[in-house]
């Protein structure tokens, strides 16, 4: 008889975002790169795992975690995030190792190396998968500084769209902190799309700070800090997901 369908018969993806290594997408990416193994074996796109079979990440052993665990962390400038111990064949320091966390988590999304703020972990890919999605349009809010005087014309445009890696910014709230700082709300996670935005208009961006995602802030969290969401966070998180 089938247990409880976390392990037994069921593709590679799911697996993997059901034992909170990553997100179904992600996980088709680390297939194709040869970092997932089943039994000593790389394994291919679509493959079901099997009861007893052993699965690996990176050489690491993978299983069900039936814990669920939610972290907001205060990145500071200078941690990756991803799991990879290293980047274009460099050794770098990610936020996983960093935080230390005694239980397997995952960052949900990424804030560029040079960037701070809020970044949200856990195990479970489902939730990952969430939000991730930009069709869900779940917000996340920043604040940005600038290298000069910025106008009012100029947070205006910004706020309308701005056309970047051939598409255009979807419509976004803004709002002047000072002269040359404001604050902007995304709803969607282009690649590096704030720093883009502001390009596109002849400013460079000198500091990046995400300071919420969704209901969860970065209120009470010191820099280089994590701590476990509460329960009413939990709840209010899985409610605007649909979960």
């Amino acid at each position: 008889m089938a247990d409880n369908g976390i392990n037994t018969g069921i593709r590679m993806n799911k697996y993997l975002s059901e034992a909170g290594v990553c997100s179904r997408r992600e996980a088709d990416r680390m297939l194709s790169q040869g970092r997932i193994c089943v039994d000593g074996i790389p394994a291919e796109l679509g493959q079901r795992i099997q009861p007893g079979q052993i699965v690996t990440v990176d050489g690491k052993t993978v299983s069900p975690e039936m814990e669920e665990i939610y972290l907001a962390f205060y990145k500071p400038k200078g941690i990756v995030c991803t799991t990879a111990d290293h980047e274009n064949g460099e050794r770098v320091r990610n936020v996983v190792e960093y935080i230390n966390y005694p239980k397997r988590v995952y960052p949900v999304g990424r804030l560029d190396q040079a960037s701070e703020g809020l970044l949200l972990l856990t195990n479970q890919g489902d939730v990952m998968e969430k939000i991730l999605r930009g069709r869900y349009g779940h917000e996340k809010e920043y604040f940005v500084k600038v290298n000069q005087k910025i106008s009012d014309e100029i947070l205006h445009k910004m706020g309308q769209g701005v056309p970047i890696l051939d598409t255009v910014t979807k419509p976004c709230k803004v709002w002047r902190e000072s002269e040359d700082s404001f604050h902007i709300v995304l709803t969607q996670g282009l690649n590096r799309q704030i720093r883009r935005m502001c390009d596109y208009f002849g400013y460079r961006v000198v500091h990046l700070r995400r300071d919420r995602v969704m209901n969860i802030t970065l209120k009470g969290l010191k820099k280089g800090r994590y701590r476990e969401l509460t329960v009413s966070e939990v709840r209010a998180l899985k409610k605007e997901l649909g979960l």
